[in-house]
């Protein structure tokens, strides 16, 4: 293992461990809130159980909205606990379409199979996460909370118009 691949596994352990944004609890991970500018949406791995409640908060800033928090409710692998904490942590601050270009560059990389590198610059922390794409069985841990994260964003810009 080199030494870049140890550095983001360490990441990895550590962000599963502590979990940014896991602070939406049970109960309201059940209830939808009718808010403008938030946006819900839970997500089910059916292969491995992993499974994420994730609320995505816009607030507005000037001419652009820009993403407030995630915040979710989850249970599964290292993998998709650390790529939903990883997640947090990168959009707060985003604009919609920063998010969505981030959500775009990790599909990209995910579906690669491990023949694309990370633009580090546009998925930060996320860059971690590359070496999954070469197990297929894993993508879908790792984007669990980014697909969740893509409807929850579509909601979330819908209801605040």
């Amino acid at each position: 293992m080199s030494a870049l691949d140890a550095m983001y596994q360490q990441l990895i352990l550590e962000h599963a461990k502590s979990r940014s944004g896991s602070d939406l609890t049970a109960d309201e991970a059940t209830s939808m809130p009718h808010q403008p500018g938030v946006g819900q949406c839970h997500q089910l791995n059916p292969v491995c159980g992993d499974e994420i409640t994730l609320r995505l908060e816009l607030e507005a800033a000037g001419s652009q909205p820009t993403v407030k928090g995630i915040h979710w409710h989850g249970d599964g692998c290292a993998i998709s606990m650390a790529s939903a904490s990883i997640l947090s942590e990168l959009s707060e601050g985003a604009s919609p379409d920063e998010l969505k270009e981030m959500i775009g560059h990790f599909r990209e990389l995910m579906r690669s199979r491990g023949r694309l590198e990370p633009d580090d610059e546009i998925l930060g922390d996320a860059a971690a996460l590359a070496g999954v794409a070469k197990y297929p069985a894993r993508v879908k841990c790792a984007m669990l909370a980014w697909v969740a994260a893509e409807d929850a964003l579509r909601q979330a810009v819908a209801s605040g118009r």
